[in-house]
Formats: structure tokens, C-alpha cells, sequence
């Protein structure tokens, strides 16, 4: 506004300001015009504050009580509420938003790109992508749909169909629904299996040795084989058979069952170890 003092008054009422109404502020919201009348978007009264326009936040901003929101609100930087805040459309923030209470959400979409909130109550979620990690300490139940996954630590987690495109680290698996095994450990490992000479059958007809496996234990279901088994050169009728002797050891037997001695040659072993509970 232009210095006064120096102007006519006729010439510089309209640079004033002034209420629509004849009693000034009271209790009653009026707009704020200025000397020839032509309305502002700011109204005024004793116990709020409203504006028709664009409503514009040059600084931070910090609300201490209720945010209501009734329309579309994008915020392009930080937003800090110590109260409750209620969106009754959707809200857009493009930088960080710091929630210390509760986001009610009655209807619209909320789109956050950083957000830490320490309570949250969603009826309905749709979330398409979410890159990075993320820690869930709570239960997620899906519905419907497919989740697709790159990283997901989750406590316990209830999902219709996953599909995992990266590596899936898993404490337990439930297979068959609440009635089938539950898988708690998968130990796989390789180990260099030497030339050995198996004996007939009713000899001395077994060849062992131990090799490393670890994760294995007492008690795990172990599989595995010889890539050297099945070579033309004296492997009729041999068989194999795995087990863990100790924590991360197991003890592999090559048994012949033919009438002579059969020759299995070097080659590598390649044992997996699986654990299951009831």
C-alpha cells in the first residue's frame, strides 16, 4: 500500500481496507473489501478466518488443533499436525509429512510420497507400487488381488496369492492351509564327492563319508545326489542315502546292490536339508 500522507483523500480511500458490513468485526463472518467495495477473498469475524481464494503458506506451517479438509489439499512441503486431521477429499504431499496423531480418511484417496505416522486407520487401501523396503508390524490381510513384492518384512501376514520378484527371506511356511506341515528351515549346499569303488552286495556294500551342509540338524529331511551317478562306467544298481550326524554335517552312503563291485566316478554332491514341524 502507497504511503497516505501524502494523498487527498478522495484520491486514496480506495487503497483501504474494510469490513462489508457497517458495525465492523463481530461475530458474524464478513468479506473484506476494499474503499470502492470490490470484494477480497478473505473474510473476517471475531471467531474465525475464511477464504474464498487460493490460500497460500509461504512458510512452514503448524496446526494445533483440527485440520478439515473438504476439498483436494497438495502440500509441497513439510505438513506437522498435533491434532486430529480429517480428509473428507483426497491429499497430495509431494515432500514430508509428519503425522503425531491419527489420519481419518472418510472418502477420497490419500497420496503421500514420505510419510511417518504413528497411528493409522484405513477401511480400504489400494497401494499399485511401493519401492524400497517395507516393515510391516502388524498383520496385512489381502482380500482379493495379487501382491507383488520386491522386499517385504512382515511379522504375519495373511495373502490371498504373492508373487515375489526379488528374494523372499521367510521364518515360517504353512502349506496346505491350517491342516498341512509347516516348513521352518531349507539348508541347500554342494560338497566334492572322490572316486570310490562300491562293493557287491553282501560284501562290504556301502561306501560313506561326511560333508558339510550348513543350517542342517538333527532330525531335517535331507535329499540329494551324485552327478557322477549314471556315467556308464559302474554304476548299476547303486543307490544313496543322506543324513545329518550332527549340527551342519551329514553323512552320505553309496550303496551297491549288483552281484560286483561297481566304480562311481569324481564328481560333485549336491544336498538340500528341510525341516518341518506339525
Amino acid at each position: 500500500m502507497a504511503t497516505l500522507g501524502t494523498q487527498n483523500i478522495s484520491t486514496s480511500y480506495v487503497q483501504l481496507i474494510k469490513t462489508s458490513g457497517l458495525t465492523g468485526i463481530d461475530g458474524t463472518i464478513q468479506t473484506i473489501t476494499d474503499g470502492n467495495n470490490v470484494s477480497s477473498a478473505l473474510q473476517l469475524s471475531t471467531t474465525g478466518v475464511n477464504s474464498t481464494g487460493t490460500l497460500n503458506a509461504a512458510g512452514a506451517t503448524t496446526l494445533a488443533s483440527t485440520l478439515g479438509v473438504t476439498a483436494a489439499c497438495t502440500l509441497s512441503s513439510t505438513l506437522g499436525v498435533t491434532g486430529a486431521a480429517t480428509l473428507s477429499s483426497s491429499l497430495g504431499v509431494t515432500g514430508a509429512a509428519t503425522f503425531s496423531s491419527s489420519i481419518s480418511a472418510t472418502t477420497g484417496t490419500v497420496t503421500i510420497g514420505t510419510a511417518t505416522i504413528s497411528t493409522a486407520t484405513i477401511s480400504t487401501a489400494t497401494i499399485p507400487t511401493i519401492f524400497g523396503a517395507v516393515t510391516f508390524g502388524s498383520n496385512i490381510t489381502a482380500s482379493t488381488g495379487t501382491a507383488t513384492i520386491g522386499t517385504e518384512i512382515v511379522s504375519t501376514s495373511t495373502i490371498g496369492t504373492l508373487n515375489v520378484s526379488g528374494v523372499a527371506t521367510v521364518g515360517s511356511i504353512e502349506i496346505g492351509g491350517t491342516a498341512g506341515p509347516i516348513i521352518t528351515k531349507v539348508s541347500y549346499g554342494t560338497a566334492a564327492f572322490t572316486l570310490s569303488t562300491v562293493q557287491p552286495h553282501n560284501l562290504a556294500d556301502a561306501t560313506t563319508g561326511t560333508f558339510a551342509l550348513t543350517g542342517a540338524e538333527l532330525g531335517d529331511i535331507v535329499i540329494g545326489t551324485i552327478n557322477s551317478l549314471g556315467s556308464t562306467t559302474g554304476t548299476a544298481q547303486i543307490m544313496t542315502n543322506f543324513y545329518p550326524i550332527s549340527s551342519n554335517v551329514v553323512r552320505y552312503a553309496v550303496i551297491g546292490k549288483g552281484a560286483t563291485a561297481g566304480t562311481v566316478p569324481a564328481g560333485t554332491i549336491f544336498a538340500t536339508a528341510m525341516r518341518f514341524t506339525a
